[in-house]
């Protein structure tokens, strides 16, 4: 047996570096075919997802250029209104200062229509009870000083209108004095 398989062997001189015809022929159908499956249907399915991943990317670019423009739009629309509110918050204020000085001044008007009120209240009160003092004293002196001259004359100065006259002279004398006194 094992000479025939030898016999057979060497009975075909055959290179076996060169293929057989007809293996390489059905290699050829079957990468053909293998060829044709993958171009029509492995390809398509391929190409598709990579342009639904592309689109997506795309999409998710574009998403986010628009979420970029949005957040920059926003951001310069918030700067506005900070740069407003400041600028409302400085003129409140300056309208508080000026509304604060006035009310101030104001007061300061007031306080000085007071003052005078009250000063001028007061010079009334002091003239009243300044005139009151001097027709007190002068009823006083004049007693005093009619009691003193019919001590010093030695006569009774008991008569009312010679009385008044000496007291009458008697403090013109003395303002004169005092007048004097005073320059």
């Amino acid at each position: 047996m094992h000479q025939m398989i030898i016999s057979a062997a060497t009975e075909t001189a055959a290179n076996p570096l060169v293929p057989n015809p007809w293996e390489m022929g059905v290699v050829l159908v079957g990468f053909a075919v293998l060829m044709y499956i993958v171009v029509k249907f492995v390809v398509p399915m391929f190409e598709k997802t990579f342009a639904e991943r592309a689109e997506a990317i795309e999409g998710g670019i574009a998403k986010a250029e628009k979420a970029q423009a949005e957040a920059s739009a926003a951001l310069e629309e918030y700067k506005q209104q900070l740069t407003d509110a400041r600028a409302e918050a400085n003129r409140i204020r300056e309208e508080a200062r000026a509304e604060g000085a006035q009310i101030l001044a104001e007061l300061k008007e007031k306080a000085a229509a007071e003052s005078a009120r009250i000063t001028a209240q007061a010079h009334a009160q002091i003239e009243s009870e300044r005139q009151a003092a001097v027709v007190s004293l002068r009823s006083e002196v004049g007693t005093l000083a009619t009691t003193l001259a019919s001590r010093i004359v030695g006569e009774a100065l008991s008569d009312d209108a010679r009385s008044a006259r000496v007291v009458d002279r008697f403090l013109a004398d003395l303002e004169n004095q005092n007048a004097g006194v005073a320059k």
